[in-house]
C-alpha cells in the first residue's frame, strides 16, 4: 500500500467546469473553474486531452490507499484586486470551505464504496482495514486562512474539525505569513526574487500565529515552499513551543539539494525534521529531483538519489516517504505520471530496498507521523 502526502485531487474536480456549477456558488466561480481546467490540461496533463493522474480508480489500480488531498485556490493567490505581497483576504476562507465541500460531496456521490474522507486517525485505519482509499484534507498556502490572528484561529479550529492534516504556510509568492523559495520552474532563483521581492525575515507575526494555531489543534506543519529562514523561524518556535520535540514536522513533497535550487531542502533542513522524527516525501517532478544531478539519471534511478540521501543524512529509511504532487502544476516522473503506476514503482522499490524498508517508503513512515501528529477532532487535543 502507498500512502501519498501531497495530491492535488481537488484541483481537476474545481477545474471541470461542468461540475463546478453544480457544486458552487460563489461569484466568480464558473470563470475560476474554466481558468482551472485549461490551466491543468497545459501544466499537468500529458496532451491536452488527456485526463488527470489522481483518479480514484487509478488510485485503486496502483495500490493507493491514503491520499493527503490538497486545497487550493489559485486565483486567490494570484489575487489581482490586490496589489503584490498583500496580507490574505477573509474573503479567501469561504472559497476554501466551498472547495472542501465540493470534494466530500463528489466522493460521497461518486465513490461511497471506495473511497472515505477521514476526519481523526479512527477513521484513518477504518478506512484501511476496509480497503477504501482513505481522503485526508490538505492546504497549500496558508494564505487561505484568513488575515487576522482571531480569523486564523477560527479558521484553523473550524478545518480542525474536519479533519484537516496539514498546512503549509508558504507557496509560490510572499503574502504576509512566511517568506517562500522559488518555486516556479525555469525562473532562476535571483530573477524570481528580483521581480517578486521579500521583506528580509521568516516568518511574520501573523505566520507565527498560524504555526500556533495549527501546533494548538494537532494540524501538521509542512515547511516546503518556505523560505530557509522561515524554516529556521519555524523550528525555533516549535522548539519554544514543544522542547520535548513530540510534534513531528513534515515535508510533504520535497526534494533533497543536489544543485543550486533553493526549493530543495538542504541536509541541515532533512536532520531537523528527522529529529523531530518527521517525514519528507519526495516529489515525483523531473525538474526538481534533477536539479545538480546527471542528465542521465532519470525515471526510477532518479527518485532513489533523493531516498538514498534522506537515508545518508539521517541514518536510516525511517523518514522517506512518497509525497507526489499528482496534477499540481508539475509534470511528472516519466514513468510514473497516473497514480496507477504506483504497482509498478511498489515492486521496484521493493527489490531495491527489501520488504521493509520499502514498505516504511512506501506507507509506514507517513502513517507513524499521521497516528503521532495528526490529532484533529480527538478529544483533548486542542
Amino acid at each position: 500500500m502507498f500512502v501519498d502526502l501531497h495530491v492535488h485531487y481537488p484541483m481537476h474536480l474545481m477545474g471541470d467546469f461542468r461540475r463546478a456549477l453544480v457544486e458552487t456558488a460563489h461569484p466568480g466561480d464558473h470563470a475560476h473553474a474554466a481558468l482551472l481546467e485549461l490551466a491543468c490540461r497545459i501544466g499537468n496533463y500529458e496532451t491536452f486531452t488527456s485526463r488527470p493522474g489522481a483518479t480514484v480508480s487509478a488510485m485503486r489500480e496502483g495500490g493507493v490507499g491514503v491520499v493527503l488531498s490538497v486545497l487550493y485556490s489559485p486565483l486567490d493567490e494570484f489575487d489581482l484586486s490586490h496589489g503584490y505581497g498583500a496580507p490574505p483576504d477573509d474573503a479567501y476562507f469561504p472559497r476554501l470551505l466551498a472547495q472542501l465541500e465540493a470534494v466530500e460531496r463528489h466522493l460521497a456521490r461518486r465513490h461511497p464504496e471506495t473511497a472515505r474522507v477521514c476526519r481523526n486517525v479512527a477513521d484513518l485505519d477504518g478506512a484501511i482495514a476496509e480497503g477504501r482509499v482513505a481522503f485526508l484534507h490538505a492546504i497549500e498556502g496558508g494564505f487561505h486562512l484568513g488575515g487576522t490572528p482571531d480569523a486564523i484561529t477560527a479558521n484553523v479550529a473550524t478545518l480542525a474539525g474536519r479533519g484537516l492534516a496539514y498546512v503549509s504556510p508558504a507557496h509560490f509568492f510572499w503574502r504576509g505569513l512566511a517568506t517562500v523559495s522559488r518555486a516556479i520552474p525555469y525562473i532562476p532563483d535571483d530573477l524570481f526574487h528580483r521581480l517578486f521581492p521579500q521583506p528580509d525575515i521568516g516568518l511574520s507575526e501573523l505566520g507565527r500565529h498560524l504555526v500556533m494555531a495549527m501546533v494548538g489543534n494537532g494540524v501538521l506543519v509542512d515547511i516546503v515552499h518556505m523560505s530557509e529562514r522561515a524554516i529556521a523561524d519555524t523550528f525555533a518556535l516549535l522548539d519554544a513551543l514543544d522542547a520535548e520535540k513530540s510534534v513531528p514536522v513534515i515535508a510533504s513533497h520535497m526534494a533533497c539539494r543536489f544543485g543550486d535550487r533553493e526549493r530543495c531542502l538542504s541536509d541541515e533542513t532533512i536532520a531537523q525534521v528527522a529529529a523531530r522524527d518527521g517525514v519528507l516525501g519526495v516529489i515525483l517532478c523531473e525538474h526538481m529531483l534533477g536539479n545538480g544531478l546527471p542528465a542521465a539519471d532519470r525515471g526510477f534511478g532518479l527518485l532513489c538519489r533523493h531516498i538514498d540521501r534522506i537515508a545518508a543524512v539521517t541514518g536510516s529509511h525511517r523518514y522517506a516517504a512518497i509525497g507526489s504532487d499528482m496534477d499540481g502544476f508539475t509534470r511528472g516522473l516519466p514513468g510514473y505520471r497516473r497514480m496507477s503506476d504506483y504497482a509498478r514503482l511498489g515492486e521496484q522499490l521493493v527489490a531495491r530496498y527489501g520488504t521493509v524498508d520499502a514498505e516504511a517508503i512506501m506507507a509506514g513512515n507517513a502513517l507513524r507521523v499521521l497516528r503521532k501528529g495528526w490529532r484533529a477532532s480527538l478529544p483533548g487535543s486542542r
